[in-house]
C-alpha cells in the first residue's frame, strides 16, 4: 500500500489530472515531471501517465505503465483494463481478450471488464460471445448509461442494431 502523496506533489498530481481533463496532455506531463522521483512508481502517477500516454496513442509505453500498475496493484481492475485497452489499440485484440479473460472472475463487479470483453470479442468476429459480455455488463452497470455508450462505440458497431433493440 502506498501512502497518499503529500504537497507539494500532490498538488502537482491534481494540477497533472485538471489538465488531462482540459484536454492537455503536454501541460499535464509538465506538471509531473515536477513530482519528486522517488513516487515515479506511486500508483497514482502511474495513473496518470497512462492517461497521458493514452491522450497521446503512445500505446507501447502505454502498456508497459499499465504492467507497472499490475505489479504494484494486481487486485485493482484499473490495471487490468488500461494494459488490455492498450493492447487492443496495437492491434494484439487477442491478447487484450485473452488477458482479460483471466481475471474477470477476480473481479465480479467490473462492468468496465465485461464491457470491454464484449468489445475484444465483437472486434475478433465472435458476436455471440461479444452480445453475452455486454448483457453482463448492463446487468452490473447502468444499463441506459451502458447501452448510449455502446451505441457510439465503433467497436460494437456490428451490434448496433440488436443494442438498439435490447
Amino acid at each position: 500500500m502506498y501512502p497518499p502523496l503529500e504537497p507539494p506533489d500532490s498538488l502537482h498530481l491534481l494540477a497533472a489530472q485538471g489538465w488531462i481533463e482540459l484536454g492537455n496532455h503536454s501541460e499535464a506531463g509538465q506538471e509531473l515531471a515536477k513530482l519528486a522521483p522517488s513516487l515515479e512508481r506511486h500508483p497514482e502517477v502511474l495513473k496518470v501517465r497512462w492517461e497521458i500516454c493514452a491522450a497521446e496513442k503512445n500505446w507501447e509505453t502505454a502498456v508497459n505503465i499499465a504492467a507497472t500498475l499490475l505489479e504494484i496493484e494486481p487486485d485493482d481492475p484499473l490495471g487490468w483494463v488500461h494494459r488490455s485497452y492498450a493492447l487492443h489499440e496495437l492491434k494484439r485484440t487477442l491478447e487484450a481478450r485473452d488477458n482479460l479473460l483471466r481475471v474477470v472472475d477476480k473481479f465480479s463487479t467490473s462492468a468496465t471488464i465485461r464491457y470491454n470483453l464484449a468489445c475484444y470479442e465483437c472486434q475478433l468476429g465472435n458476436l455471440l460471445e461479444a452480445k453475452k459480455w455486454l448483457e453482463k455488463a448492463f446487468a452490473i452497470a447502468d444499463r441506459a448509461r451502458m447501452k448510449r455508450q455502446a451505441m457510439e462505440d465503433p467497436d460494437l458497431k456490428p451490434l448496433w442494431r440488436d443494442i438498439q433493440t435490447s
